[in-house]
């Protein structure tokens, strides 16, 4: 991963950036709404204040970019990889006070995640990791956990603002979630997949999560020893994705 120094010294640049200007918005003063073609997704003006700071540093390396807000900005130069950006995962916590945020930022080979970079709000810690070069926050490395008993296991996952509670949907919950010890919520896919990285859970799982939010804590976690797989979920960009220490397989 030495090829990739430059671009995980801008990643973290990036979401320092984003991170400080997340800090100076005031949740109370800032517009939001639910997006009407999709009545569960929240939408504020932080989030596009936000995408503006990343993708303008972002430009500069050439790569096509996907963003939550904009979708893909292509550049034209053919490269495969490509940086995939959420300005804020998280928006609802944010935005009601409810649990910590993020900014999160990775690095693709199309979709394959490559690098990643998380920036906890409002702590402040970064993390970062990927094949090859290991798993970090606030500089220290972390690593999954050794549990292998899905009985003793922590899950962490969430119901996506595109997830459909019908009888796949339902089926779903019931086989994924039901053989573990404890199930966690944390509002943002970036954070619990940290959470598995540093091995504070196992596993995490969550149905038609779009990359976005994923792409970013999947390369954490594999630089921290563990495995994911993710395949095609129902909706463009959204993917059913499955994460754990290694130990403990779907």
């Amino acid at each position: 991963m030495k090829q990739l120094q430059a671009e995980l010294a801008l990643a973290q640049s990036t979401v320092t950036a984003a991170l400080q200007v997340l800090a100076g918005l005031r949740p109370d003063a800032t517009s939001f709404g639910f997006d009407p073609a999709l009545p569960k997704e929240m939408k504020s003006a932080s989030d596009r204040i936000l995408e503006d700071v990343i993708v303008a540093r972002l430009r500069a390396t050439g790569l096509d970019i996907l963003s939550e807000e904009t979708g893909q900005i292509v550049s034209g130069s053919g490269d495969e990889l490509r940086w995939v950006v959420d300005p804020l995962d998280g928006t609802v916590n944010f935005m009601r006070g409810l649990a910590p945020c993020s900014v999160s930022l990775a690095l693709c080979r199309g979709d394959a995640p490559v690098l990643g970079i998380i920036g906890e709000f409002p702590s402040g810690k970064l993390a970062w990791g990927g094949t090859g070069q290991g798993a970090f926050r606030s500089d220290l490395p972390i690593r999954v956990s050794v549990v292998a008993d899905r009985q003793q296991a922590v899950i962490c996952t969430g119901f996506p603002s595109r997830f459909e509670f019908d009888a796949e949907g339902t089926r779903w919950i019931a086989s994924t979630l039901a053989p573990f010890a404890k199930i966690r919520m944390l509002g943002a896919a970036s954070l619990s997949l940290l959470n598995v990285a540093r091995g504070a859970a196992e596993i995490y799982a969550e149905c038609d999560i779009m990359i976005w939010d994923v792409a970013a804590g999947l390369a954490i976690v594999e630089g921290a020893g563990g495995v994911f797989n993710m395949t095609k979920g129902r909706h463009p960009d959204a993917f059913d994705v499955f994460a754990s220490n290694g130990l403990i397989l779907n």
